[in-house]
């Protein structure tokens, strides 16, 4: 819960249901967790996957500082970070991203997979993640490949052709 309220604090999204604590619903759509943010960390290719239940400790360690400092009451039944309300997430997730303190480069990083989940899916065959409605890839409009599997796009990025086919070229693209 606590590594998901802070992917939804990085990119928000609408709680899954009524009694969804990890998700403060202060977006509508989907944001990360919808976006895959947990499978994405949990991924073996991050490097970070078996450092998570430490982040998550020293998150909620961090949580009771902020909490003590402000006079805020937790609520018991769910993580420290977890209890915590939307705009107390923001600054606690500013205090430990700004320049300067022991531990940027963590958050940093723990900040940048939630990002990449959402605006990537780099956990996910994208193909697939555009079939399933992944909410980060719609959200900004990727097109869903042709029947072919192939990605084709009618209008060229610089507005012009740059170069016309080679004639030797196969069907697949490859010089012959």
């Amino acid at each position: 819960m606590t590594l998901e309220a802070y992917a939804d604090t990085i990119i928000p999204g609408e709680k899954r249901s009524a009694d969804d604590r990890a998700i403060a619903g202060v977006a509508t759509g989907g944001g990360a967790v919808q976006a895959g943010a947990l499978e994405l960390l949990q991924w073996d290719a991050t490097g970070i996957h078996n450092g998570l239940d430490d982040l998550a400790r020293l998150l909620n360690e961090h949580t009771e500082v902020y909490a003590g400092e402000r006079g805020l009451t937790l609520d018991p039944e769910v993580p420290p970070f977890v209890a915590l309300e939307y705009p107390d997430r923001v600054a606690l997730i500013q205090r430990l991203t700004t320049p300067g303190h022991p531990e940027k480069e963590f958050w940093v990083m723990l900040a940048l997979f939630c990002n990449m989940s959402f605006d990537s899916a780099a956990h996910l065959h994208t193909a697939e993640a555009l079939a399933a409605g992944h909410p980060g890839l719609t959200v900004m409009g990727i097109p869903k490949p042709g029947p072919d599997g192939l990605w084709r796009f009618e209008d060229f990025g610089y507005g012009r052709v740059f170069a016309r086919l080679h004639p030797d070229t196969t069907s697949t693209g490859s010089p012959a």
